[in-house]
């Protein structure tokens, strides 16, 4: 099965290599027929403490790093 690859924007950077990437995804509502935003954040390992708040990123699912993190950066 091959991993999900995400894109969305960092919104922390708080801690040592982790970063906060919130990921936005757009669909129509079944029902009503309107464009509906819905987002998610993600805990991602960034080994180089590289990405600040604001970058788009580029996130791919992988082995769990700790309890929360189950994704790392692939790239800007």
């Amino acid at each position: 099965m091959p991993k999900r690859i995400l894109q969305g924007t960092v919104t922390s950077d708080a801690n040592d290599q982790t970063v906060t990437v919130s990921v936005e995804r757009r669909f129509k509502h079944p029902l009503l027929h309107k464009t509906v935003r819905k987002s998610k954040k993600y805990r991602a390992h960034d080994e180089k403490n590289a990405f600040k708040v604001g970058d788009a990123v580029r996130i791919i699912e992988c082995a769990p790093k700790s309890k929360t993190k189950r994704w790392e950066v692939l790239e800007a």
